[in-house]
């Protein structure tokens, strides 16, 4: 049915949405629907469960928002009639951004409730009645808990980025949120990728669901070239970073990803001394109102460089980002798709760049399975300068290669393993070695005694 209703519509006046709509859907500048879009869309109208795989930047908010949208048509009593579940703050905004884009000419209430704000302003919007609530799991079940909120009208239930969901540890919430609403509804579940987690949740609460997968699971998006270099330290990925964005022309609208806070302060900091544009650092230390401050800045094109965490990577809808460069690899390997998919949005060319230290290289290659491709690997510029790795990095480095040597082969004894069970004394007291210590102390005891 999902091939038949591609075949028959090629345009969103097939879909025979309301005026409201398609004024809306063309004045957002959409030319013609994606391939999830065409799938579901059909679909999503007649009624039956969605199991939907589509990467990010493929159109599918636009894929559920606009049969949502449909089916409320206006606005209808006090409680909401449709719940979106989002993993964070930054995706729950986007969504509801969305839903002002696409639902401007009409009269549907919709709000997003999150974590990182307090709840009083959240609870006068419920008050006031909505038809749409877009949520996070943890501040939906906050505010049901206290009461505030009443879902026995609920008719569509959407989980986005389900596999993020399970990631982050939301199973608990959303099994308490099914318990809760009611059973008789549609149910719509779009993830970027497969794994057993998301199998499970689709199992315990969608209906003979019709799965879309528009491409294959974790495929980056054709539109981004990719590309690796492989760095030795630190230092060195400062040095490549700073002879890449040389390129003002080339490299306008960055987004620079990290692994860790620490990391993400540190390059933000550098950029800002070096005066290369203005730039802006997010992720989760940073206040809500400064996070939504820098996406706002970023995406008017105020900001040429966005430094953040995996925290960000799915919640930043930018059409026109020139580049994504992972500083840090991901350990987290599915969120290497969803870095890169921050780039080469709205079938715009883009590309990503990865820096990757010896260690790294270990996850490149889980990556690259998971995504069923090599991403390319260039030799890094003559003019940058490569760094010697400080003593307290190399150890670091040997640390976690003998990690990764040892999960891969439980007999391995690396460098950092004592091969020796009973060293000798280092020095006549038996310093460093409790084992010499204690027969030297037992033997200086005997010899009294005698």
């Amino acid at each position: 049915m999902a091939e038949e209703a591609e075949k028959e519509v090629t345009t969103f006046e097939d879909f025979k949405l309301n005026k409201q709509l398609l004024n809306a859907i063309e004045e957002a500048g959409y030319e013609k629907p994606t391939p999830i879009q065409l799938q579901s869309i059909p679909q999503i109208m007649a009624g039956h469960d969605i199991l939907g795989i589509a990467q990010t930047g493929t159109g599918k908010t636009a894929a559920y928002l606009l049969p949502i949208l449909m089916k409320i048509k206006y606005a209808q009593g006090n409680n909401p009639r449709a719940l979106i579940l989002a993993p964070t703050r930054e995706l729950a905004m986007q969504i509801e951004e969305s839903i002002s884009l696409l639902g401007k000419y009409t009269d549907i209430r919709y709000t997003a409730i999150y974590g990182g704000l307090g709840p009083k302003t959240q609870i006068e919007i419920i008050n006031n009645g909505l038809d749409i609530i877009v949520a996070t799991p943890k501040r939906l079940m906050e505010l049901y808990l206290k009461g505030e909120l009443i879902l026995k009208e609920l008719k569509t239930l959407v989980l986005d980025e389900a596999d993020k969901m399970m990631d982050m540890g939301f199973m608990p919430q959303i099994r308490q949120i099914l318990e809760v609403i009611p059973r008789k509804r549609q149910n719509l579940l779009f993830s970027a990728t497969m794994h057993d987690k998301v199998i499970t949740l689709s199992e315990e609460f969608l209906e003979f669901p019709t799965r879309i997968e528009v491409t294959q699971q974790a495929t980056p998006v054709e539109t981004v070239s990719q590309v690796l270099y492989q760095v030795p330290n630190l230092r060195t990925k400062i040095a490549m970073l700073e002879y890449l964005i040389q390129d003002k022309e080339t490299f306008n609208r960055v987004i620079i990803f990290t692994r860790s806070k620490k990391n993400a302060e540190s390059v933000a900091k550098f950029l800002e001394r070096r005066e290369y544009g203005e730039v802006r650092a997010i992720h989760g230390n940073k206040g809500q109102n400064t996070r939504i401050n820098s996406m706002e800045d970023f995406k008017s094109g105020n900001v040429r460089f966005l430094v953040a965490t995996d925290v960000a990577a799915r919640g930043i809808d930018v059409t026109m980002v020139s580049h994504v460069i992972n500083f840090d690899v991901p350990f987290v390997y599915e969120d290497y798709v969803h870095r890169i998919g921050r780039t080469g949005r709205a079938e715009n060319a883009g590309a990503a760049i990865t820096f990757a230290t010896e260690p790294e290289m270990y996850h490149i290659q889980s990556i690259e399975k998971l995504i069923r491709m090599k991403i390319p690997v260039e030799l890094m510029p003559t003019e940058v300068e490569v760094f010697e790795t400080p003593f307290e990095e190399r150890q670091e480095i040997a640390r976690e290669i003998d990690h990764q040597k040892r999960r891969d082969n439980p007999d391995f004894k690396g460098a950092f393993h004592e091969k020796k069970p009973f060293p000798k004394s280092r020095d006549k007291k038996g310093k460093g070695d409790p084992k010499a210590s204690f027969w030297q102390k037992t033997k200086k005891k005997g010899s009294k005694k005698r």
